[in-house]
């Protein structure tokens, strides 16, 4: 048992209801309402993040000026510092804090989406262990898509819970097989177009919400982190698209179509309010 299955199990079997009712047994349909669930759950945590994000960032000329004046005395620069957070009210660990919580519900996605017969459906260990051998891929990095492969292409799909959620039967995109770049394997299959799509799409939406999320100024220097994730961020969402089924993928670019508009509204309403009260 891992570690955070006590998380994606439950979020497993939610999403296999979304899947079996609401979402009419469309995996893809599935995956963009449990992920809509999923953000709009965590906004509260999301919305202090930002706050907090943004009072850190006005107080930053003045967090230069004691690091400039207390170059040479870190004891008396940390002291400084903290009475510089007091006074703004600030918690240097608010925008922390909710990332770690997000941390562990996005990692269970993960496991949920390469692991849908154990966490969607309640197959035992053993189960599992018997399916994979059978179909000879036991020691497969995905060996739970490779194994409901072989089982519905050999036409024994009900022992993998006939799970047409990967293999639409009429001509969907198959979430379940991991997108690729090569040339010949998009010729030979026209529909591996649709994945290479979706991770087009995925890294689109993440360099969009990065941007958004970059808090404004004229000066780029100021903000050398934010300037590097704003291209680290789409980078790592390449990396891991080629690298996981295509469920991920569009789990990515609907939370992230999610978050632009979140950040929008916190942009346009929550951030720019706050100003005009400090004022």
């Amino acid at each position: 048992m891992g570690f955070l299955d006590f998380i994606a199990k439950p979020l497993g079997q939610f999403l296999y209801w979304i899947y079996s009712s609401v979402a009419f047994e469309n995996y893809g349909l599935a995956i963009i309402i449990f992920t809509i669930i999923v953000r709009a759950a965590m906004v509260p945590l999301t919305l202090k993040q930002y706050k907090s994000t943004a009072e850190m960032q006005k107080v930053q000329p003045l967090l230069q000026e004691l690091q400039r004046k207390y170059s040479n005395d870190k004891q008396k620069l940390n002291e400084e510092t903290m009475k510089l957070y007091q006074e703004h009210k600030i918690n240097p660990a608010g925008g922390c804090l909710p990332l770690l919580i997000q941390m562990p519900i996005l990692l269970s996605l993960w496991q949920v989406i390469t692991k849908p017969l154990k966490f969607m459906l309640g197959f035992s260990a053993e189960q599992l262990t018997k399916l994979a051998t059978e179909a000879n891929v036991l020691k497969h990095p995905y060996a739970e898509i490779d194994t409901i492969t072989y089982f519905i292409k050999n036409g024994k799909g009900n022992e993998v819970g006939n799970l047409n959620m990967f293999f639409p039967s009429h001509g969907g995109i198959n979430l379940g097989s991991i997108p690729t770049y090569h040339f010949d394997q998009l010729t030979a299959d026209p529909m591996k177009i649709w994945l290479l799509l979706l991770v087009v799409l995925a890294v689109g939406t993440t360099f969009l919400t990065a941007r958004m999320s970059m808090p404004k100024t004229t000066d780029k220097a100021t903000n050398p982190m934010g300037n590097t994730m704003l291209y680290i961020s789409p980078l790592m969402t390449l990396i891991f698209s080629f690298q996981f089924p295509a469920g991920l993928a569009l789990y990515w670019i609907a939370g992230n179509i999610f978050a632009i508009g979140q950040q929008y509204y916190v942009n346009k309403y929550v951030l720019k309010k706050k100003e005009v009260v400090s004022k």
